[in-house]
């Protein structure tokens, strides 16, 4: 089954100044939408713009916190009137914990891991929802291996993405009356920046054990595929699947 071309969509991507979301950018843009490229680091964005725009591509930078109401606001608003609209949001944002056990969290990770991890894909997705209501869009969450199992990470970061799944699986139950699909991506092991420096740091040694287990690591683009074949009219009536892309790690 083909993936329908692009015609004049607004994508908005947050974490898209590296990794996953600057592959999931790049591949928007690629097919001809216009990117919004959202994300914490103003000059990562940049970059990841400056990167389309040098292959033909049309995009935007903006600065987020995905974990403040009032910069996810002006992002989204900015979106709107740079593009006149919104079309597919890829919720892709977030951060990884320290991998701890229970009883080495700290209140502060916790809650840093889930404000942005939970609370940014529930302030993202409130603040784009009339817009995509609007266009009959459609939602791509970025959750985890560790959404669907319970040994991929700490347990913030665990707790956070098996609350993505559950926030994707109601939105799309919610609204699919109305023409709105959400749908979630499960990455298992994928060569990202966040995730060699992360295996490289002390107390990341849980993290290098569970990711021997997951075999070979992706690359951030064949995350990026998904997500723009789930944002596509191939995939017209997949609304809240929750789906591993993860070589088979979670068949296992």
């Amino acid at each position: 089954m083909s993936v329908s071309p692009a015609s004049g969509r607004t994508v908005l991507v947050t974490g898209g100044g590296s990794g996953i979301g600057r592959a999931m950018a790049a591949a928007f843009a690629a097919q001809g939408d216009r990117v919004v490229v959202a994300d914490l680091s103003a000059e990562t964005a940049g970059k990841t713009v400056a990167e389309i725009e040098a292959a033909g591509g049309t995009a935007t930078a903006v600065q987020v916190d995905v974990a403040d109401e009032a910069s996810v606001a002006a992002m989204v608003e900015t979106a709107v009137s740079t593009y006149g609209g919104l079309n597919v949001l890829c919720n892709n944002a977030g951060v990884l914990d320290s991998m701890g056990l229970l009883e080495d969290i700290s209140l502060a990770e916790w809650q840093r891991t889930l404000g942005v991890n939970l609370t940014g894909v529930f302030l993202v997705a409130r603040a784009a929802l009339p817009h995509l209501l609007a266009s009959k869009g459609s939602i791509i969450n970025t959750a985890s291996e560790a959404g669907i199992r319970g040994g991929c990470g700490g347990p913030s970061y665990t707790a956070s993405k098996h609350g993505v799944v559950g926030l994707t699986r109601s939105i799309a139950y919610m609204y699919r009356e109305q023409g709105l699909r959400c749908n979630a991506i499960c990455p298992g092991g994928v060569n990202t920046n966040i995730v060699q420096g992360a295996m490289s740091e002390d107390g990341f040694g849980r993290l290098s054990g569970v990711l021997m287990n997951a075999g070979a690591m992706a690359e951030p683009e064949q995350m990026a595929s998904v997500a723009v074949f789930l944002a596509s009219d191939a995939a017209s009536y997949v609304n809240g699947a929750i789906m591993p892309v993860d070589g088979g790690w979670f068949a296992g």
